[in-house]
């Protein structure tokens, strides 16, 4: 597996109080617990929160020194779910698979309040809903993943046979194939190709999945070995993160400033666009009872993916997710 590793180096903190101690020596500084997160492959503006949290000092006043770790999200739970990873980022629908496959991992943050999977096509094309899609092409960058569930899930709950429209395996290539006429739409992430599309000065029309169904997207995941031993530990980091979260929501130019520290992609000539992309990840991310699941949500989910066949079985909801560590 190839994969990306950075260490986040945190800033020193400070002493206080050394005027009664003598020969001049300082207190030490209690130890940072070291932890490994786990993520989408490479470093990104859509991370911000993490990289805020770390930044304004939430996860150092957690005790915790953070480790971020670049992979595929497929490995990424395999990895969680066999005790090799405590902590990760990854889709509500992975998790399902996961558990049922038997792996014992939990997600306990919920990040993404809206799934952000899309259909989007360009304004000559006429397509606004989901009917006017029948007949069409479309594309999308597998036959599997949160893209292709998203867009079976926008089928049922419309009521369309997804026979009735030409379904087309076209990788990541969106833009050029919707900019070339290659395809009538393509199946996108909503802070990716459409923010690409709008500042390059396209009319577009987007089709939003959480519009016709709510299903669970990006949050944190753990697994029940760290909860059972090590419960302080994921409410420091939960705790982190959501204050690194609510902050990017509230100050978005600052998040981003931050992020170019992190994110070697972002250069002069597309500060615009990543600037942009931030601001549609955070249109995603509001929500009331920030980082809290919701049990319907997850019903909805897990019972999609086994009408589909996704997964033989359902398990119980509870061993899916939990708000056990979720600050009102």
């Amino acid at each position: 597996m190839k994969v990306k590793l950075l260490t986040i180096g945190l800033v020193a903190l400070a002493l206080s109080g050394c005027s009664g101690l003598s020969l001049g020596r300082l207190e030490e500084a209690p130890a940072l617990t070291r932890i490994t997160l786990a993520m989408g492959y490479i470093p990104n503006v859509q991370f911000a929160p993490f990289y805020v949290a770390v930044e304004k000092g939430y996860f150092a006043q957690e005790g915790l020194a953070v480790e971020f770790y670049y992979g595929w999200e497929t490995d990424i739970l395999k990895l969680v779910g066999i005790g090799e990873l405590q902590f990760a980022v990854a889709s509500g629908d992975q998790v399902i698979l996961a558990r049922s496959q038997g792996l014992p991992v939990l997600y306990i943050f919920n990040w993404y309040r809206r799934f952000p999977v899309c259909v989007v096509s360009m304004a000559e094309r006429e397509i606004k809903g989901p009917e006017d899609l029948v007949g069409k092409v479309v594309g999308t960058p597998a036959m599997y993943g949160a893209s292709y569930i998203g867009w079976r899930a926008l089928l049922d709950a419309v009521g369309i046979d997804e026979k009735a429209v030409n379904l087309q395996a076209i990788g990541y290539t969106q833009v050029a194939s919707l900019t070339e006429g290659l395809v009538d739409a393509a199946i996108c992430y909503a802070m990716n190709e459409p923010v690409q599309l709008r500042e390059q000065g396209y009319r577009i029309n987007v089709i939003y999945v959480a519009d016709y169904m709510d299903l669970v997207s990006n949050g944190l995941i753990t697994n029940e070995q760290t909860i059972a031993e090590q419960p302080d530990l994921v409410a420091g980091l939960v705790r982190a993160f959501q204050r690194g979260l609510r902050h990017t929501i509230e100050h978005p130019d600052e998040a981003f400033e931050i992020c170019l520290k992190y994110v070697p992609e972002i250069e002069e000539e597309n500060k615009p666009l990543q600037r942009a992309v931030l601001a549609e990840s955070i249109e995603f991310w509001r929500g009331e009872g920030l980082g809290r699941s919701d049990r319907v949500a997850w019903e909805a989910s897990q019972g999609f993916m086994r009408q589909i066949g996704l997964i033989d079985a359902e398990v119980d909801v509870d061993r899916l997710f939990t708000n056990r560590f979720v600050e009102p």
